[in-house]
């Protein structure tokens, strides 16, 4: 009969095996099915604070949704559901990942960043044709399963998007890189995931000194703070792969070598900067600006100042060693880099030195009473 209610009675029994992990929203467990012989990942929905308890049941129920909108090698699986609304309560049933975070596993299977690095372009690249944000890219929500199978996991924050108001930045959460620049006109959209799994390899990259990397010129596409400088989706960047358009840009042992003089040095006398400072842009203003603190420094062996070099790069406030030791012939050297090397290679050399930036400690404005440079 048309709409009868069709009741299941039988509760579907699991064996618990051990507890995964626990957040703000509840808990994690690994179950055992002994009737197909298969494990799943049980997501519980436990609030740690009690008043969350009613609006972040929402967010849960629309993380149930999304999981069962998707189906795609590189992203979870949802295999069934529980809801319990009466008691602000439920279970989301999901396929069990036996790996490792993408940082661990990049730790242990260095040799295979490329294939990683594609997997996750198509993972996000189905999303984003599907109209989902993922919006909480972090190492931790990308596993690798022992197979090299990249997962996509953890949709707590995730959204459909149907209209541009769609990508309004709603949520504030704790961020483990720079956010970019659009944050400051509270958007978030496709091309924002993109600078955050960017900066993601990025971070793997520099942390584990992994130089197998293929697609370096497409990372620091993803990765520049601007939007409008920054390769603007997934599925740019996945045709760009597959039509070779990104082809990698070979540097020589001799430009590698004065790059990595002048970064380190750059890297070596800026002790802390800002959190709210960001990086100015505008990199032939800031070839001219080296060039001509070059004319005024040139016959001295150390520069004076080191904050007059730094004040080129940083846009905000900041820590500078101003005695430290900067090598005049180091910027020099630069210089000379700059003006012998093509317009894509000057834009992955500043790329790169604002990358190295960002590893540098930040502070709040109130941490200290100094007066910084």
């Amino acid at each position: 009969m048309s709409n009868e209610i069709i009741k299941f009675l039988r509760k579907k029994d699991f064996q618990f095996i051990k507890e995964l992990g626990s957040g703000a929203c509840g808990k994690t467990v690994l179950l055992y099915d002994d009737i197909i012989n298969e494990q799943f990942v049980c997501k519980k929905y436990a609030p740690f604070y009690e008043q969350d308890k009613e609006l972040l049941f929402k967010k849960f129920i629309q993380e149930i949704k999304l999981l069962h909108l998707v189906y795609h090698r590189n992203i979870v699986r949802v295999f069934n559901y529980y809801i319990y609304p009466e008691h602000l309560t439920g279970y989301i049933l999901m396929e069990y990942v036996k790996g490792y975070d993408i940082e661990e596993y990049l730790s242990k299977c260095p040799e295979n960043i490329n294939e990683v690095f594609l997997q996750t372009i198509e993972g996000f690249s189905y999303l984003e044709s599907n109209n989902i944000l993922h919006r909480d890219i972090r190492p931790q929500n990308l596993m690798v399963a022992e197979d090299g199978v990249v997962k996509i996991i953890d949709f707590g924050f995730g959204k459909q998007i149907y209209d541009k108001e769609d990508f309004g930045k709603s949520i504030s959460l704790n961020w483990w890189c720079e956010p970019p620049s659009e944050f400051e006109q509270e958007v978030y959209d496709f091309t924002t995931e993109v600078y955050f799994v960017g900066k993601l390899f990025e971070k793997v990259l520099r942390e584990r000194d992994i130089e197998q990397f293929k697609y370096a010129g497409v990372l620091n596409g993803m990765c520049n703070s601007n939007p409008d400088k920054r390769l603007q989706s997934f599925t740019e960047i996945k045709k760009g792969i597959l039509s070779e358009k990104f082809q990698e840009i070979e540097f020589s042992v001799n430009e590698l070598k004065t790059y990595r003089d002048f970064s380190n040095n750059l890297f070596s006398v800026v002790s802390k900067i800002e959190r709210g400072s960001k990086y100015f842009d505008d990199f032939e203003k800031i070839q001219a600006q080296i060039t001509e603190l070059h004319k005024r420094v040139m016959l001295e062996e150390n520069l004076p100042d080191t904050s007059w070099l730094t004040a080129c790069f940083i846009n905000g406030e900041y820590y500078s060693i101003k005695k430290g030791i900067f090598p005049v012939s180091s910027i020099k050297s630069f210089i000379d880099l700059l003006r012998s090397c093509s317009n894509e290679k000057r834009n992955i050399i500043f790329s790169n030195i604002q990358s190295k930036l960002d590893a540098i400690e930040r502070y709040d404005k109130k941490a200290s009473d100094d007066i910084p440079f």
